[in-house]
């Protein structure tokens, strides 16, 4: 499928997980196992389940209202 032999990788964020589920599905890839989360003093983490090294990574997520809990700092 990828012409250039690295692995394809697709994760989702908070704003649309239901847009990464079908773009995966259509590449009949999995979504990437990850959790987006917020600290109790409101900072976001991510925390990536699985090696990405060497892969080609893409992101799902918008970054429409409320800019707070749809931003890349959150992705």
């Amino acid at each position: 499928m990828i012409s250039h032999g690295k692995d394809l990788k697709i994760f989702s964020g908070n704003s649309n997980r239901a847009l990464a589920e079908a773009i995966c599905k259509e590449l009949r890839l999995p979504l990437g196992d990850l959790e987006c989360g917020h600290f109790s003093d409101g900072e976001c983490f991510v925390s990536i389940y699985e090696t990405v090294r060497g892969s080609d990574v893409f992101v799902i997520q918008s970054t429409c209202s409320p800019s707070t809990t749809a931003s890349w700092s959150c992705w």
